[in-house]
C-alpha cells in the first residue's frame, strides 16, 4: 500500500498523510493535473468522483461530486491558492451544495500537496489544516482518515498501469 504514514496533530488541527509510489514525480503530478485521472482516485472505493470543473492554476476552481453506492451525491470544491508545477499545490477543500456554492455549515480544510523524488519513485505529502478543533473533529468523525487513505492507495494502480 502506498500510504506509509498518517499523523494527526490535534493541537495544530492538522492531518498529514505520506504515501510512496514506484513512479516518477512527473507521473504522480499528472494524476492531479488531469481531471479524468483524478476522478479515478479522488474519493474512497465505491464513491467515484466526477470533476465538472478543473483548473489547477492559482485562483482556479475545481468543482466535483462523489457518488455513493446508494446514488447519493456529495459535492465539493477546491479553490486553488498556489501551484508550483510538478512540485506542489495548495488549495482550500470545502463541502458544497448541489450548485457548488460552499456549504457554510461544514468545515473547509487548507491543503498542501507536495511531491518529492525518492529512490525508485516518488513521495506525496498531503497536509490538511482546519481553522478550529471543532472543524477538525467534524471531518475526523466523518471518516476523513480512512477515506483519504483508501483514496490515495488507489493511485498506485493508476500510475502502475501507465
Amino acid at each position: 500500500m502506498p500510504v506509509t504514514d498518517i499523523t494527526r496533530n490535534l493541537d495544530e488541527r492538522k492531518l498529514t498523510l505520506t504515501a510512496e509510489f514506484a513512479a516518477p514525480v512527473e507521473r504522480l503530478w499528472q494524476v492531479y493535473a488531469d481531471p479524468r485521472q483524478l476522478e479515478r482516485v479522488w474519493g474512497p472505493p465505491g464513491y467515484p468522483a466526477t470533476f465538472v470543473d478543473h483548473s489547477l492554476t492559482p485562483g482556479g476552481r475545481m468543482n466535483y461530486y462523489m457518488q455513493g453506492p446508494d446514488g447519493e451525491r456529495y459535492h465539493g470544491y477546491w479553490d486553488i491558492q498556489e501551484v508550483n508545477d510538478g512540485q506542489s499545490f495548495r488549495f482550500l477543500d470545502g463541502f458544497a451544495k448541489e450548485d457548488f456554492t460552499p456549504d457554510e455549515n461544514l468545515p473547509v480544510g487548507e491543503n498542501t500537496f507536495r511531491f518529492e523524488s525518492i529512490d525508485g519513485g516518488s513521495r506525496l505529502i498531503a497536509t490538511t489544516t482546519y481553522a478550529s478543533a471543532e472543524d477538525f473533529q467534524t471531518v475526523l468523525d466523518m471518516g476523513m482518515e480512512e477515506g483519504a487513505t483508501q483514496a490515495v492507495n488507489q493511485i498506485d494502480g493508476l500510475v502502475a498501469a501507465a
